[in-house]
């Protein structure tokens, strides 16, 4: 068999994983956001600027200066309109912040939690104090001081509790077509699960219910913006783009087939085995041995 290479990923999100969190300046890393895997990381935004934030369903129009807290495993997208968008950003893993014991009922709030509002329009004492916060985080990951991480969650952990204090925004729009969105949505944080990187962490989103319950809303209504935007079921979407990384991790890493089973969310082999001959025609073993 060809010799195999596991698949890479980007200088920007090796060190994010290593690190667990990353801050910086908005105009000093623009291109930053289009470049980490979004599954893997909490964000907060603190930014001033025309934009038009598309959050699952909704949109939000942001025409001055707010604050919004992504959660990695909802979809969103950012389109900026002014040519002048200045503010800071951070991106910290769910591992990096439960290092702390405060931490579990701070990512279950309602900034964090599906379902919850995200986004929170910000004065401008506010955002001075803010930027103030964002500065020291910046300064800090630049230095060698010991307790660094336990200060960066102390930073954090400010900014979300100045942020319960505000009243969150109300300017939703539900999107003008939503089973349009919602299928969107779907196709994303479907793709947002994949490349699987590490065979001891299993795909956890792989059913229908599975995405609806993710995404707060009725496995009824996915099913049918999925089917009516794309021509295809929920179920075939996901059992598709399975078959699709199975395949590609039988031929680019050097993981045997119950870890690839067990990454890929099977139980057991034997269920994996089955999928895999029922979706494309042979079994596991044999389209290995077709690689050599």
């Amino acid at each position: 068999m060809a010799a195999k290479t596991q698949r890479s990923v980007s200088k920007f999100n090796n060190e994010l994983k290593l690190k667990g969190f990353n801050v910086w300046e908005l105009n000093d890393d623009c291109n930053a956001t289009r470049v980490y895997s979004r599954k893997d990381f909490y964000k907060i935004c603190l930014s001033t600027g025309s934009s038009t934030i598309h959050y699952a369903d909704k949109s939000f129009d942001a025409n001055d200066t707010v604050l919004f807290f992504g959660n990695p495993h909802v979809p969103y997208s950012w389109e900026t309109r002014s040519p002048n968008y200045t503010g800071y950003a951070c991106l910290f893993s769910e591992d990096f912040l439960k290092l702390s014991e405060r931490s579990e009922s701070l990512l279950q709030s309602p900034f964090f939690k599906i379902g919850g509002t995200p986004i929170l329009n910000i004065s401008q004492t506010q955002r001075e104090f803010l930027n103030t916060i964002f500065q020291k985080m910046i300064e800090e990951q630049q230095t060698d001081y010991f307790y660094k991480d336990d200060l960066m969650r102390n930073y954090i952990h400010l900014i979300i509790h100045e942020a319960l204090k505000l009243q969150p925004s109300e300017s939703f729009d539900q999107h003008k077509n939503a089973l349009s969105r919602i299928a969107s949505v779907f196709l994303e944080l479907l793709e947002r699960q994949f490349p699987i990187e590490t065979p001891d962490r299993p795909l956890l989103l792989n059913t229908a219910q599975a995405y609806s319950s993710s995404l707060a809303i009725h496995v009824n209504y996915l099913n049918r913006a999925v089917k009516e935007t794309t021509g295809k079921s929920t179920t075939t979407h996901i059992t598709e783009r399975i078959a699709r990384e199975a395949r590609a991790l039988l031929q680019h890493t050097d993981w045997n087939i119950a870890e690839i089973a067990y990454a890929l969310g099977f139980e057991y082999p034997t269920y994996f085995n089955n999928f895999f001959k029922k979706m494309t025609g042979t079994n596991p073993s044999t389209f290995c041995e077709s690689m050599v």
